[in-house]
C-alpha cells in the first residue's frame, strides 16, 4: 500500500502585483513576482496564485504553461479555451525558446555549455525530485555564463531550456555543483540564507500567437542581473 504523500506548504503572502507585459484579446503576458504561486494549492491557506488573482478580471484565464513558486518572470495567459489548446501544443512541441537568468553559488569554470541529466520524481523526499539515469525522462538546458561576481561569490548565467521538466534548472544547477542562490530545495542552509529570494527569473519567452500566427518574443529583465 503506497503512503499518501502529504504537502503541509502554506505560501506567505505576497505583497506585490502582478505587472502586464502585453495584452490583447487572445493572450496576456505577465511579470509574475516571486513568492506567488501560479495556481492556488489544495490547502484553502493557499489560494492565491496567478490564476486567482486574474480570474477576478479575466474569467477565462488559463495557463498553458507555470512558474515554480519561487521563480519571477514572463508568463503566458490564455483568455479562451482555443489559445489554451493552440499555446499548450507549442510548449508540448518545444517550439516555445525560453531563457531564464539565475544567480549561481560560486564561480563556474566553463563559459558555456550543456547539461544533459534525466530527472525523476521520487515520492520519498517530495516535493524535491532527482537526477536518475534509469528511471528519470530526457531533460537538456544550455547555459551561458554573463558575470562573474564577488560579494557574494556568484555566477550570472543565461539557462536556455530546451526541454521543460519540472525543477529543471534547479537539478542542472546542482548537477553543475553551483545551486542557485536562495533556492531551498537544492542548496545547502548557506546558499539558501544567501538570498532573500529564489534567484531564477523567467527573462523571456518567445511563441508563435495563436490568432496572427507570427512570432512573437517578451523579454523582461530581472532585477537581480
Amino acid at each position: 500500500m503506497k503512503s499518501e504523500i502529504v504537502d503541509n506548504f502554506i505560501a506567505p503572502l505576497c505583497e506585490e502585483h502582478i505587472e502586464f507585459l502585453y495584452q490583447d484579446e487572445h493572450i496576456l503576458v505577465i511579470n509574475k513576482p516571486s513568492g506567488l504561486l501560479s495556481l492556488s494549492g489544495k490547502n484553502p491557506l493557499n489560494k492565491d496564485s496567478v490564476h486567482w488573482r486574474l480570474i477576478q478580471d479575466y474569467s477565462e484565464a488559463t495557463l498553458p504553461h507555470r512558474l515554480d513558486f519561487g521563480t519571477s518572470g514572463v508568463m503566458l495567459i490564455a483568455l479562451s479555451k482555443a489559445v489554451n489548446a493552440h499555446l499548450t501544443k507549442q510548449f508540448q512541441a518545444r517550439t516555445v525558446n525560453k531563457t531564464y537568468l539565475s544567480l549561481l553559488a560560486g564561480h563556474l569554470i566553463e563559459d558555456n555549455g550543456q547539461i544533459e541529466q534525466p530527472i525523476a520524481k521520487d515520492p520519498t523526499i517530495f516535493p524535491r525530485l532527482k537526477l536518475c539515469a534509469s528511471e528519470g525522462k530526457y531533460a537538456l538546458t544550455e547555459f551561458k555564463v554573463l558575470e562573474r561576481r564577488q560579494n557574494p561569490i556568484s555566477t550570472l548565467v543565461r539557462y536556455t531550456p530546451v526541454t521543460g521538466r519540472t525543477h529543471q534548472l534547479r537539478l542542472h544547477s546542482q548537477y553543475l555543483q553551483h545551486c542557485i542562490l536562495g533556492c531551498d530545495l537544492y542548496g545547502t542552509e548557506v546558499t539558501y540564507q544567501a538570498a532573500s529570494r529564489l534567484m531564477l527569473h523567467a527573462e523571456s519567452l518567445e511563441f508563435t500567437h495563436p490568432a496572427t500566427e507570427k512570432i512573437q518574443r517578451i523579454h523582461c529583465p530581472a532585477i537581480f542581473a
